[in-house]
């Protein structure tokens, strides 16, 4: 167990230490590094002769995650394979590719390339545009996650294994932990690097999936997954982090120039809680909730002077709101409803106050709920212990107990219980 995780930032402590460490990573029960006291849980691990795919994304992690598991288990039994999501940006998905190839021949496994576009297009980025043209905030990344890299993949996985002789696991550079039950079911866990946590953006795929998935990383710091790749030469080692979508032209300043592209002019008001109109918008999708908004408001009356913010955007009337300050009362709210809620594993029997915790954003502080309340059509209500700024419909809301994910929904609603 790392008792120390700040002495592992040392290169030469971490040089030494790694080789040691990552060879425990697939051990049937090894300490859990996140609490003060340590407990440990069982982790499933490849067998002889089972075969290792490591989705690869041309980023330092699943390049780590590559080297970590030829070096545990032989360069005969891994192999890398690259997901093409999207082809109109043919310079994103080609100098990623590159760049996978050259991770892999440094290592010494083969890699393969798979075209996923035209799923993509249909379970990820169409339901997506029409979420924001309907004036929500998505997150395309869990529905990538869920539809894409643990959806087609794993069906290209076991298409690929035939009549099934050969065993097969996916293993992926996220930093989220997997717990392999005695059941035969799996629980999914915070990352060790609460910096660099990703188990938000895993909440959605189907709980079956992970019972062959491997997810190394989730152990090790960022800093320390960086250190591995330069004391192995890797040729991604200094590569910078992703942010946002490849597919996203630089040439694009703001997102919504981007979404321009595909959501035709829907022009509507902008007005303030009384009703007064202060100007328009060509969008629903031009605002989020929150968001500070450029409008030219008469600065010489106190009652307008000050910057101005989005509090609610009306589907009905095609209105975006707008209130003064960015700490205005409006745009707190402690009462939520989720849609499409889908638990992960069994669902809790009872839900003691403070319990549980939410997150409608990733890397977000975990918020205590007061009270969960169980709806029809998979539809839940949670009253969390304080209100909340900015929480926007089309988020998706992950339920935690502890380190633990419990279930994840769509937030359609957010509102003040005492209203």
């Amino acid at each position: 167990m790392l008792k120390n995780a700040s002495n592992m930032l040392n290169p030469r402590i971490l040089r030494r230490a790694t080789q040691r460490f990552y060879l425990s990573i697939f051990q049937k029960t090894f300490p859990h590094p996140t609490l003060p006291e340590p407990f440990a849980y069982p982790q499933s691990q490849p067998q002889e002769n089972d075969e290792i795919v490591v989705a690869m994304s041309s980023g330092v992690d699943s390049s780590v995650t590559a080297a970590l598991l030829t070096e545990k288990f032989g360069a005969g039994r891994v192999r890398g394979i690259y997901m093409a999501n999207w082809s109109q940006t043919a310079k994103c998905t080609e100098g990623e590719w590159n760049d996978v190839q050259k991770v892999c021949a440094q290592l010494e496994i083969p890699c393969e390339r798979v075209n996923f576009e035209k799923e993509y297009w249909s379970d990820v980025f169409s339901p997506m545009i029409e979420m924001y043209e309907q004036g929500m905030t998505p997150n395309p990344d869990l529905g990538c996650n869920k539809y894409i890299k643990f959806g087609k993949m794993v069906e290209h996985l076991k298409r690929r294994s035939g009549s099934g002789k050969t065993n097969w696991w996916l293993a992926t550079g996220h930093y989220a932990r997997v717990e392999h039950r005695p059941d035969g079911n799996c629980n999914l866990i915070r990352g060790f690097d609460g910096n660099k946590d990703q188990s938000y953006y895993l909440a959605s795929i189907a709980q079956g999936v992970l019972s062959n998935v491997l997810m190394p990383l989730g152990h090790f710091t960022k800093p320390q997954v960086r250190e591995m790749a330069r004391s192995r030469g890797i040729c991604t080692a200094e590569k910078p982090d992703s942010v946002g979508l490849c597919f996203v032209s630089p040439d694009h300043t703001k997102f919504r120039h981007f979404l321009d592209e595909y959501i035709p002019p829907n022009p509507g008001n902008i007005v303030t809680e009384d009703g007064r109109v202060w100007g328009t918008h060509q969008g629903l999708w031009h605002a989020t909730i929150g968001q500070k908004l450029g409008i030219s408001m008469p600065q010489g009356d106190p009652n307008f002077k000050g910057i101005w913010f989005v509090s609610e955007k009306r589907v009905e009337s095609n209105e975006i709101v707008i209130v003064k300050g960015g700490n205005n009362e409006a745009l707190f709210k402690d009462s939520l409803d989720a849609l499409e809620w889908q638990w992960f594993g069994d669902q809790p029997n009872s839900f003691p106050p403070l319990e549980f915790q939410i997150q409608y954003r990733s890397l977000q502080t975990p918020i205590p709920v007061q009270s969960c309340e169980l709806l029809r059509d998979n539809k839940l209500r949670f009253n969390l212990d304080s209100k909340q700024r900015a929480m926007a419909p089309g988020q998706n809301v992950v339920l935690y107990k502890g380190n633990q994910i419990m279930g994840s929904g769509v937030l359609t609603r957010a509102y003040n219980s005492d209203l």
